[in-house]
């Protein structure tokens, strides 16, 4: 089955779009659906309804989905394998959740990179979703996440408890309301915590879905908002932000989830 045929329609995919698709791929629309067609005749199967809004998935091209991935993955650690730098042995490829790299996965990884020096390392960020669906084709043999995956052959545990303070710009007890308090949605765990503890029905005046861009913003302004110890320790102890003297602290899982087919090649990932 041709290569370029399975990463057209990986890429229509992701994009819901055949235009879309073309440009990412630097080729023709026209040789998009070519691909495509020439894989529905292959298959015996129609994968995609294709129309001007953009192409959906059949039930046959679902149910394929998975197979077109961890056979453009085998390629691609194939490809990568024969490719290794001298005085590599191997390559380790982790997912993780882009709030969750900075002080966790980083640490994570930086104790794998110490500990097996003949492995080549990726690193690649996702969302939920897509990193449930990385870790069941093989794409990835692990991955770190805000909560446990939901994959085949997939197994999680406990990484480590992320501890979420209120911290301000400037110095100051905990009060009722704060005009410039910053709303960080940081995940369902919390959401139910800043609910009880936080019961009026004020609304922040920014919101962020991020961590890392909530923290940036806080720092060119002013104002208070919970975030990750991890994230915040370095600027409370240059002076830059604050704990919020009497203010409830939270704290959230984060897992660690591994292949239990990549365990056979890095026995020490459950480990670790």
């Amino acid at each position: 089955m041709n290569l370029a045929a399975l990463q057209t329609f990986l890429t229509v995919v992701e994009t819901g779009n055949l235009n879309k698709a073309a440009e990412r791929l630097n080729v023709n629309p026209s040789t998009v659906t070519a691909r495509l067609d020439a894989l529905d005749e292959a298959l015996g199967q129609k994968l995609m309804v294709r129309s001007r809004k953009g192409a959906q998935l059949t039930k046959a091209g679902f149910a394929f989905q998975r197979h077109a991935e961890l056979m453009v993955s085998t390629w691609d650690r194939g490809r990568k394998a024969v490719g290794l730098p001298r005085g590599f042995s191997g390559m380790f490829s982790l997912a993780c959740q882009m709030d969750l790299w900075e002080g966790a996965g980083e640490k994570w990884m930086a104790e794998v990179q110490a500990a097996h020096r003949e492995l080549a390392l990726e690193v690649w960020p996702g969302e939920m979703a897509e990193i449930n669906r990385w870790l069941g084709s093989g794409l990835v043999d692990a991955a770190i996440t805000l909560a446990p995956a939901v994959a085949d052959g997939v197994m999680s545990r406990e990484l480590m408890r992320d501890r979420l303070v209120q911290v301000a710009t400037v110095k100051r007890r905990v009060q009722a309301w704060d005009e410039l308090y910053v709303y960080v949605d940081l995940g369902p765990a919390f959401r139910r915590q800043h609910s009880m503890a936080w019961p009026g029905d004020e609304t922040a005046h920014m919101t962020f879905g991020s961590s890392t861009w909530a923290l940036a913003y806080l720092l060119r302004q002013q104002g208070s908002a919970y975030l990750p110890w991890r994230l915040v320790e370095s600027h409370v102890k240059a002076g830059r932000l604050h704990p919020v003297e009497g203010a409830a602290e939270f704290a959230r899982s984060v897992y660690l989830n591994w292949r239990e087919a990549s365990v056979v090649q890095h026995p020490w990932l459950p480990e670790i």
